[in-house]
This record gives structure tokens, sequence and C-alpha cells, in this order.
């Protein structure tokens, strides 16, 4: 659509981008109401702005209803869901003028296919294990892929990129990265955990959230582990925590195998206790650092050192 409508490129005067979250009405309508230059159409991007939640959703309905002709808005979800509640009136007014296109996520095979499909392209090779941790670390989001291969491909020093390769020059997403540290941790790598954590920090995102996604990986694994006991297959894994990838469900179930169904357990309970005293804590980074700090050093008494979590 960029190509179609802005052939003269994404830096001209016929094209806005916008985040969504900090995008005022107003700001939208100005853009909508300039004529284009030298061209046929303008083109307005916005991302991740919740039109059916919006405390403006009359004035967008009044909006959309008188489009000129020489305007295309894309609303583009990638972080918050699109998730139209066509119960209340206004939400049905507005999605008179939607019109939405659903990109469904490849299954495991056909995403492992087309990384090293693109691999080739750049004149490098990558195995189908390779392949697919590169989609587990950067959540297998095809438009994070695309620049992440290159990275790869450009860094990597003989025509097979390996899995160091990657892990020298690819972002993980939050997710990937909280799994490698509650992985350390229970394989008692005392120097990989606090790497991990310090990974995480630079990242620079906020305790709390930090605090969540290791909790999540540590329900994850309890629920893992539940699947290993009751002889339970990897779908049911995959159904039980919403995951999208079996690639995930293969890395929940290789760590769990390394603790008992008590200690999961503990561990989760745990996390819930230390999650709940972060909204009181005065200096919530610090308490994430001491209690990581502590469980990495005390790994020996397995994860009944969880407590401390």
């Amino acid at each position: 659509m960029r190509a179609l409508l802005c052939p003269e490129g994404l830096d001209s005067f016929n094209y806005k981008r916008y985040e969504g979250k900090t995008l005022p009405v107003e700001t939208l309508e100005v853009a909508i109401n300039t004529l284009p230059a030298f061209a046929e159409r303008t083109m307005i991007e916005i991302h991740d702005f919740d039109i059916f939640k919006s405390d403006q959703r009359d004035r967008l309905c009044e909006i959309f209803s008188d489009l000129p002709d020489y305007v295309c808005i894309v609303f583009v979800y990638s972080t918050i869901e699109y998730k139209p509640d066509g119960r209340q009136k206004i939400n049905k007014e507005i999605l008179k003028y939607v019109s939405a296109v659903d990109f469904i996520r490849p299954d495991q095979d056909r995403l492992v296919k087309w990384i090293r499909r693109h691999f080739h392209d750049t004149g490098k090779k990558i195995t189908a294990d390779d392949a697919e941790y590169l989609a587990f670390i950067t959540g297998g989001l095809m438009t994070n892929l695309n620049g992440e291969i290159e990275k790869a491909a450009a860094y990597a020093k003989s025509d097979y990129v390996t899995r160091n390769d990657i892990d020298k020059v690819v972002t993980p997403v939050l997710d990937a990265v909280a799994y490698k540290l509650t992985d350390a941790i229970v394989s008692r790598d005392n120097a990989r955990t606090l790497r991990l954590l310090d990974e995480l920090f630079q990242m620079r995102e906020v305790p709390h959230k930090l605090m969540y996604s290791i909790s999540l990986k540590m329900r994850q694994l309890l629920a893992a582990r539940v699947c290993i006991e009751n002889d339970l297959d990897r779908n049911r894994l995959m159904k039980m925590c919403a995951l999208r990838q079996e690639f995930q469900a293969k890395a929940l179930l290789s760590t769990a195998k390394k603790a008992t169904l008590d200690e999961w357990r503990n561990a989760v309970l745990n996390c819930s206790q230390t999650a709940l005293e972060l909204n009181s804590a005065a200096d919530p980074e610090s308490r994430m650092i001491e209690l990581v700090t502590k469980l990495a050093f005390r790994t020996q008494n397995k994860l009944q050192v969880m407590g401390v979590l």
C-alpha cells in the first residue's frame, strides 16, 4: 500500500505515520484535510490506536463518514488486539467504514521454511533448529524477523548462521529473555542468571513488567510439569497456555523436567507474593535485583529457593 500510494518515498509530504497512544484526534483531522502535493493520494498510517475504546468515538465516526477521496487511513494493530465491540451503537457505526484484514501467524513449519528461505536470499544458510531458535527469541513475528535476519546474515562469518551468531547480534523480545532467565535459575547457572537480569534491565522495562514476565514463565512451566505428570501432549500445553508456536511448548516441556511439580507450584505461589509486594516497594528495581541475586546464589537448594521470588 505504501509503494502504491507513496511511490516517491515515505519521507514525502503525502505520508504521515503516528503512534496511536499519543495521537490527538485533532492532529488526525489536520492530516486528513491536508491536500496531497504533486500526487493523487495521501496515506495516514496509525499504529495501535484502539478506535473502539477511544473517548472520541463519536468524532471519529463523523470523520470516517466524510473522508475525502484522496485519503487512505490505515490502522495497524500489533501490540494491542483489534477487538471491535459490536454491542455498542457507536462501534457499529464505525464498523460501517472499516475494512479489516487479518494477518494470521504461520505455523511452525511454514515459519521455519520462511526464515531459511530469507537467509538463502542473503547468501547464507541456517539449520531448521537454529531457525526455530531465532523465531523463539524474536517472538515469531515476521515484522521483527526481517531486520534480525539481515543482521545475523551480515554478522556471520561462515556460510551457515549459527546460534552463537544469533545471540551476538539479534535483539530478543522480553518474553524470550525472561524464559532464558528462569531456565538459567533452574539450571543453577549463577553467572548466566545475573547476566540475563542485567540484560532485562538494559531493555528499560519497569520492574513490575519484568516481574510479570518471570511469573508468567513460572506459571507456564508449572502447566508444562502438569502435562508431563499426566502424559498430556504438546498440543494440550499450547491450549492451556494460549501458546501460538510449537517451539514455545517444546522449550517449556524441556525446562519443566528439571524440577518437581511441588517445586514449580511453590515457585508460582512465591512469585505471586513478591509481585504483590512490589506494589508497595519504595524502590522496586532494587527489590528485583535483590530477589534475583539471592535466587541466583541459593540454587543449591533447587527451586525451594523460590521463596525469595
